[in-house]
């Protein structure tokens, strides 16, 4: 965002429905002049009608030879129903190509924007969200032998060694954040309750297939003592990732009125040796978040209620480290490259276009890799109806490539590029 644009977006950002109302004005304005020409550092590989979904895990296997992706069956623009299939599987990657798509399973628990939450658990295993008679699940299955295994409790995020998951409520969290739940599924989210004590972020063992532990919504509500009034909001949580040790899982906790669009986030880390709650110093807002091997985090977050990328070091994540802030001052979604690099992307500005940018954390240089149109009919219309294509980038294990969603054709696309 130029000067402008920022302080306008400062001014509104805390009304959502205005922010909207502004930005459609604004990039249609735009749409009256020609359209912008797209910008790639290196050729781009795609398959339309395949897309992977959030930033914060890996589509990679290990030795890059697969790379997995849903493959939709269903309308690029209408938001699926609990319920409705779509196709999980790989393609097999070689020199930098896609191959065959080979199809593991179908699941009938996804969105647009985190997929079926389709993961490695080690070299030969995926795990994903589907439903059993209506009653929503999560699957395991060894894509050489075919075996599966079933676990009666949906997933999140898997630690790096593959023994434990996370998991919370999709029920609650399509209520209150409509596009990253399953519209329709109903695991007792307690939605008459604003922070009920039977619900909150969950941790299972995948290998006994027990509850290790779960903190409560409403655990979390006593914590905020400092929040005025914060009994009368609506709490959930959302976005939750383990350490790359194993030690911490991390979490949004979120509260809104009744105007969902008009919500507050605080990061919260759980130390697993401990069995303590860390509160990090974060100001209202946190959006988006991912860990690196040294144990910090790189969030786009409030701090001392200025926003941007931030470092948050360990063992009490209260050291924090302003990340380019002359370059980097809008939201998007980051993943690392290294403890030292990482890429991240924007939504689309006034002319409609996404960029994709890689960051540099010890000297603060960013660098443009690139600039992708996003067609208006992709853009959100209303807060229940978020059927926006982010980019959403990941990046290979052995660093050389990127990964991310775009609109191609009209249509949702797996893309790949060398970096």
């Amino acid at each position: 965002m130029n000067i402008v644009e920022k302080k306008i977006y400062d001014l509104v950002k805390s009304k959502p429905w205005i922010k909207n109302i502004i930005r459609n004005i604004y990039q249609s304005f735009y749409d009256i002049l020609p359209r912008k020409k797209e910008f790639f550092k290196n050729q781009i590989e795609y398959k339309e009608g395949y897309f992977f979904g959030f930033h914060d895990v890996n589509p990679f296997s290990v030795n890059n030879n697969k790379v997995l992706s849903h493959k939709l069956l269903h309308d690029n623009l209408i938001i699926p129903k609990f319920g409705e299939k779509i196709d999980i599987g790989y393609f097999k990657f070689r020199n930098e190509k896609f191959e065959d798509f080979i199809k593991v399973e179908e699941s009938t628990a996804w969105n647009f924007h985190k997929g079926a939450r389709l993961q490695w658990v080690g070299l030969e295993s995926i795990i994903f969200n589907t439903s059993i008679k209506n009653n929503l699940v999560s699957k395991l299955v060894n894509i050489k032998s075919n075996e599966s295994k079933v676990f009666d409790f949906s997933i999140d995020s898997i630690s790096k060694d593959g023994t434990l998951a996370s998991s919370f409520s999709y029920e609650r969290l399509n209520k209150f954040m409509p596009g990253y739940g399953y519209d329709g599924a109903i695991d007792d989210g307690f939605l008459n309750e604003k922070a009920p004590s039977k619900t909150g972020i969950f941790i299972y063992s995948l290998k006994n297939e027990n509850l290790i532990k779960m903190i409560s919504l409403e655990q979390l509500l006593r914590l905020d003592k400092n929040e005025l009034n914060i009994s009368k909001f609506n709490h959930y949580v959302t976005h939750s990732e383990f350490s790359k040790d194993g030690r911490y899982l991390s979490f949004l906790h979120r509260w809104v009125g009744d105007d969902i669009m008009e919500r507050k986030s605080k990061l919260l880390i759980y130390d697993m040796n401990e069995d303590k709650i860390i509160e990090t110093n974060t100001s209202g807002m946190v959006s988006h978040y991912v860990w690196n091997e040294k144990n910090e985090i790189l969030a786009y977050c409030s701090i001392n209620n200025i926003d941007g990328y931030y470092i948050i070091s360990t063992p009490d994540f209260k050291k924090t480290n302003h990340i380019a802030p002359n370059y980097l001052n809008s939201d998007g979604h980051q993943t690392f490259i290294c403890n030292e690099k990482f890429i991240t992307d924007t939504y689309p500005d006034k002319f409609r276009m996404s960029k994709l940018k890689l960051v540099n954390i010890s000297n603060n240089n960013v660098e443009l890799l690139a600039s992708i149109y996003s067609p208006k009919e992709f853009q959100t219309k209303d807060f229940k109806n978020h059927i926006a294509c982010d980019l959403h980038p990941r990046v290979s294990f052995d660093r050389s490539l990127v990964c991310f969603d775009a609109v191609r054709n009209h249509n949702r696309s797996l893309c790949i590029m060398s970096i």
